[in-house]
């Protein structure tokens, strides 16, 4: 029987973005919300200040929405996307499960 390790506490935003750069992150960790949508914001070159004000929202709810264990919904990553010249682009692939 194999074990799953959880990590107990979040990674610091530098680490996880160094470990991504490096190829080293975890695959259970390289999707973390609230981390790539403070990475986007980052790119296009805009503050919290900044991009709360194109959301109408405020500072604190991006800084919220930038945290480790942040939950956003598909429409605030749609907004924040564009917000931040990008496109979030979901989909859904095929899943194989071994055995089957």
């Amino acid at each position: 029987m194999t074990t799953r390790l959880t990590r107990r506490r979040p990674r610091d935003f530098r680490e996880w973005q160094a470990l991504q750069q490096w190829g080293k992150l975890p695959q259970r960790e390289s999707q973390q919300p609230g981390y790539l949508l403070r990475t986007i914001r980052q790119s296009a070159g805009l503050t919290q200040n900044e991009l709360a004000e194109r959301l109408s929202v405020t500072q604190q709810a991006v800084s919220q929405a930038e945290r480790w264990n942040a939950n956003p919904t598909a429409e605030m990553m749609f907004s924040w996307g564009l917000a931040c010249g990008r496109q979030l682009e979901l989909c859904f692939t095929e899943h194989h499960i071994l055995g089957e």
